[in-house]
């Protein structure tokens, strides 16, 4: 063993933010235009924070 921890990634692709949260592409763009995603431009592709992806699930579930 190496000892190296497995990273975490800080943003992934639209359809792998959509996966994680269990919806589909069509909400997810849906949050990212009412600004309740943070989306992150590297070149051509957009990225989505999972830092965002964690505090919509955490306000979702108190507001529940």
């Amino acid at each position: 063993m190496s000892g190296h921890q497995p990273v975490e990634p800080i943003c992934v692709r639209i359809n792998e933010a959509a996966r994680m949260i269990g919806i589909g592409r069509t909400k997810l763009y849906e949050l990212i235009s009412t600004g309740e995603l943070e989306t992150v431009k590297i070149g051509k592709a957009t990225r989505v924070t999972t830092a965002s992806l964690r505090e919509l699930v955490k306000r979702r579930r108190v507001a529940n």
